[in-house]
């Protein structure tokens, strides 16, 4: 099983659900955070930086331009990078981000993986249970 937060926004390209990194983003948009929770954001998005690699590739295609709908997903062995997630997901709740925890069996074409996530592009008619 794999795992991945979202936010209630989908890319308006390949519509898929935009994740919980993207949404931390959106944050600093909404208003001044309480000095706790920028602290803890940005302790968060720092562990991430730290502990999570970044792919070396997005995409089954190799062309420059080629379609970029990979989703990254973690393991289900990934469990403090999860709990992380959990956390970063709770902080964006309390300022009215809403977040959703999927789980699917199956992520699609993998196109990266290492110890803690894979990414891939998702099959056409297979969709994730929240």
């Amino acid at each position: 099983m794999f795992v991945r937060f979202v936010i209630a926004h989908r890319h308006p390209d390949t519509g898929v659900e935009t994740g919980i990194f993207e949404g931390a983003k959106r944050l600093p948009k909404i208003g001044r955070l309480p000095d706790w929770d920028e602290v803890r954001l940005d302790e968060l998005m720092s562990w991430f930086l730290e502990n999570l690699p970044l792919p070396e590739r997005v995409a089954r295609s190799r062309k420059p331009n080629g379609h970029h709908a990979a989703v990254s997903w973690f393991k289900q062995s990934a469990t403090q990078h999860i709990s992380m997630a959990r956390e970063l997901a709770a902080i964006l709740e309390s300022h009215d981000i809403a977040t959703t925890m999927l789980t699917i069996d199956r992520p699609g074409y993998v196109v990266y993986e290492d110890e803690f996530q894979v990414l891939a592009e998702p099959f056409r008619n297979e969709h994730p249970k929240s």
